[in-house]
């Protein structure tokens, strides 16, 4: 697997300011194609049924449609099992936010919601793994090293996803959980996601991948 990404041009540790070779963003895309579709000619009954169920929990479309910022600050709209009654509130959620259904809670503890994703990766909005998409306005916050993060389409997990799994949970231990979201939650973020894409390797996306089918205590990686 070394030898092969070496061959695909990747950059030694700090060296990859400019983000993914084009061979790296060939490997990570044709990864992403062949998998999401095997994965969703295996799971699409689930997500039609899950929606469906949704649907009923919620009183309203089973799947919830949200702009978010992808790859080169470009807006797409990224695809999720609708687990919040259509209420007006805060994009910050907290664990025991009334808008969540008990079925919600359920598709969220699971991470079932993420499930239709594999239509945004499928369509190459997204990728496996890579820097969570975030609503419009916080990229407008990132400095000139930090956009390095735009390079790369965003992810379902990733470093910061699997760090912050229990983000919910966080943000309702805190007086202003927008307020720390924005200042100590999304600094941290983007320090991870910085360090992600600038040491990207195939065989870390794979952990990746595992740790967030196979959950264990976070660990975050260090250069050696």
């Amino acid at each position: 697997m070394a030898l092969l990404e070496r061959q695909l041009g990747e950059r030694p540790a700090g060296c990859g300011a400019a983000g993914l070779t084009p061979g790296q963003r060939g490997l990570k895309r044709a990864f992403d194609l062949v998998v999401s579709l095997l994965l969703l000619a295996l799971l699409l009954p689930v997500i039609l049924l899950a929606a469906w169920a949704a649907a009923r929990d919620t009183g309203a479309s089973g799947f919830f449609l949200q702009e978010r910022i992808g790859r080169g600050g470009q807006p797409f709209r990224v695809v999720k099992l609708r687990t919040m009654r259509p209420l007006a509130g805060s994009t910050v959620t907290t664990l025991g936010d009334p808008r969540i259904t008990r079925f919600g809670r359920l598709l969220r503890r699971s991470k079932l919601d993420e499930l239709p994703q594999l239509f945004n990766v499928l369509a190459g909005q997204m990728s496996f793994v890579g820097p969570r998409p975030d609503v419009p306005g916080f990229a407008d916050a990132l400095g000139d090293e930090e956009r390095v993060i735009l390079s790369v389409r965003p992810g379902i997990t990733g470093p910061a996803t699997l760090k912050y799994r229990n983000e919910e949970a966080l943000l309702a231990g805190v007086a202003a959980p927008e307020r720390y979201n924005r200042e100590v939650i999304f600094p941290d973020k983007v320090r991870l996601n910085r360090d992600y894409v600038r040491h990207w390797s195939f065989t870390m996306d794979l952990v990746y991948l595992w740790r967030t089918v196979f959950p264990a205590p976070y660990r975050e990686k260090t250069d050696a």
